[in-house]
């Protein structure tokens, strides 16, 4: 399928679909005798996936690192969450994340505190 079919089957733009090529998050599609770019429903449900990762939080940058290992989530969309292995595929980028999201969370709370202390004079 074209580039316009592809990202309206996976839920995103052409545009997305040339960026995250660009990024090295698309293997370079096959292309057509004309030279247009041909997906299928695996270049798809890699996007789709691609997609789920980046709204839980984790940046382009961050699926980068682990993008040889992206097709996994493909295959099983579903690995086991919170597993201790720390062996997993990806399981480093999700802890380093994980730590990321827990200093904004403790930042916006002293935050959070500070204004109502100031405001309310009460946290």
């Amino acid at each position: 399928m074209r580039i316009g079919d592809a990202a309206a089957a996976a839920g995103t733009t052409p545009r997305a679909l040339r960026f995250y090529e660009a990024r090295g998050l698309l293997p370079p599609p096959r292309r057509s005798a004309a030279g247009q770019r041909e997906y299928g429903p695996d270049e798809v449900a890699r996007v789709r996936v691609i997609r789920e990762l980046l709204a839980l939080g984790l940046t382009i940058e961050d699926l980068r690192s682990i993008a040889d290992r992206l097709g996994l989530l493909v295959e099983n969309p579903r690995p086991p969450c919170g597993s201790p292995d720390r062996d997993l595929p990806g399981s480093g980028v999700i802890d380093r994340r994980l730590a990321a999201l827990d200093a904004e969370i403790d930042r916006l709370t002293r935050l959070r505190a500070h204004l109502a202390l100031h405001t309310y004079g009460q946290p």
